[in-house]
């Protein structure tokens, strides 16, 4: 009899989980379990009449290593290569990033004449940071805070300006809360392994995905830094559905997991509102602490340590300013937690992406990142601020940052709750802890999705892949 594998979640890691798993030789029955009534999870994507596009979550995908790499082969394969819109390496957006610091937009330094000399918002070349890293002693300790790693082996002003904004950035987070080994493994294991950053960056150190295939390589020539979907990133997940749908892959969308229980023949049962779904293995895209809500009182031990995975909440406001221009080009800015820690962030979406700009003429399409770990204390409780605090918030450093003062065409405000997990000091343990609880218990349940072990799409889609390739016994 064939089994049945049930996937919780119908974000992108839940969808690729039921993609990968369709598309197996040995494919079960799949069933796809989602709570809300669209499939896609954070990744969201409105589209005006003119086709102009908003991008309410992630908006542009890295190609580079083997993650990047496997999602570009994803695209490939469910036939979206001619809507792929890459930002190649000679793109404003591609090279210029800049910092508001100090009440002034300044752009990070790129090629040797800005690492030579004194660019600000820094008081030294940064050389002298690139070669304390090179003579620092290797670390002991098990895990390490970001800000700590950096600071030690880069130097103060680095670990205050640089990473405190990449962090604020990538996981809405705090460097000082988050775990080096866990949030950006390849660097931690570069010290263990070749005691420098930057030697093991030379000497090359990273795993690459052994595949070739026409994408792949226009990726890597034009060398792209990032790409978008002509018709906005929620193109992906609205290609994955339509293939599951054809390979009769069952999606119930507006089904919300209650309680899961284990029968005494040792499959699921998945209480939803309003019926039981029986499945022989389940594959948990939740997050993490949604997951932990749905076990049943054994699994305590297991609830435990999801529990301890902490997740923030931004707010995202898009606007829209016609006739505008900006007063620099390049992908956007971010803004240290010292400067100002309620706004993480600004994108400037119309230059990376100006093929999304629509038909009514020049406009400057912003996204204007809000809260993360600093939410609550900054702009109040997300459950309740209001739509009009974070779109003045917006506009006054729109204004202050950018000098755009004009009333924007389109406004739009959405408040993620819990979006991004938090790889707090020592989540590496909590891990370790979850893996081995499964395997001691023999527990037929997988986990994915960024709770776990990175936080992008690339990370989640690949921690799918790895996920079914061990249920059905297939090479990764």
């Amino acid at each position: 009899m064939q089994r049945t594998v049930a996937v919780l979640g119908g974000g992108v890691s839940g969808l690729a989980a039921c993609y990968y798993l369709a598309r197996s030789p040995q494919a079960p029955k799949v069933i796809l379990l989602e709570g809300s009534s669209r499939l896609g999870g954070w990744i969201h994507s409105t589209r005006a009449e003119d086709g102009m596009i908003f991008e309410h979550g992630p908006r542009g995908i890295r190609p580079a290593g083997a993650v990047g790499k496997n999602t570009l082969l994803m695209v490939s394969e469910l036939g979206l290569e001619a809507d792929v819109l890459p930002v190649c390496g000679d793109h404003p957006a591609s090279k210029n990033r800049y910092l508001y610091v100090g009440g002034s937009l300044h752009k990070l330094p790129s090629g040797i004449g800005g690492v030579l000399r004194t660019v600000p918002p820094f008081t030294r070349p940064l050389i002298w940071s690139g070669l304390k890293e090179l003579t620092a002693p290797r670390s002991s300790e098990t895990d390490e805070s970001v800000h700590a790693f950096v600071r030690r082996r880069f130097g103060q002003e680095l670990a205050d300006i640089v990473i405190d904004c990449l962090c604020r950035g990538v996981f809405a987070g705090d460097c000082r809360a988050l775990s080096m080994r866990s949030c950006f493994p390849a660097l931690f294991q570069a010290e263990r392994t070749h005691r420098s950053v930057i030697l093991c960056m030379v000497l090359g150190g990273g795993k690459s995905l052994p595949v070739d295939f026409p994408l792949i390589r226009r990726a890597q020539k034009e060398r792209w830094s990032q790409w978008s979907l002509r018709s906005g990133l929620e193109a992906l997940p609205e290609a994955l559905a339509d293939f599951l749908k054809r390979r009769a892959v069952e999606i119930h969308r507006d089904a919300s997991v209650k309680q899961l229980e284990r029968t005494a023949t040792g499959r699921w049962q998945i209480a939803l509102e309003d019926g039981v779904v029986e499945a022989d293995h389940v594959i948990s895209a939740l997050p993490a602490k949604a997951l932990a809500a749905s076990l049943p009182s054994w699994a305590e031990p297991l609830s435990r340590e999801l529990l301890a995975i902490p997740a923030v909440s931004v707010g995202v406001v898009n606007l829209q300013y016609k006739g505008q221009m900006l007063p620099v080009t390049g992908f956007g800015h971010l803004v240290p937690s010292f400067e100002d820690s309620a706004l993480l962030g600004i994108v400037y979406d119309s230059v990376a992406f100006p093929e999304q700009d629509g038909s009514s003429g020049p406009a400057v399409r912003l996204t204007v990142m809000l809260g993360g770990a600093w939410f609550t204390p900054s702009l109040g409780n997300p459950d309740t601020v209001s739509d009009a605090t974070l779109v003045s918030r917006a506009r006054a450093a729109v204004k202050e940052h950018l000098g755009v003062s004009a009333e924007p065409s389109h406004t739009i405000v959405k408040v993620h709750k819990a979006c991004i997990p938090q790889y707090t000091l020592g989540h590496w343990k909590r891990i370790e802890t979850i893996t081995a609880y499964l395997e001691e218990q023999k527990l037929p349940l997988s986990l994915v999705g960024a709770s776990y072990e990175g936080v992008s799409v690339n990370d989640c889609i690949f921690s799918a892949r790895k996920a079914v390739a061990k249920l059905l016994g297939e090479p990764s």
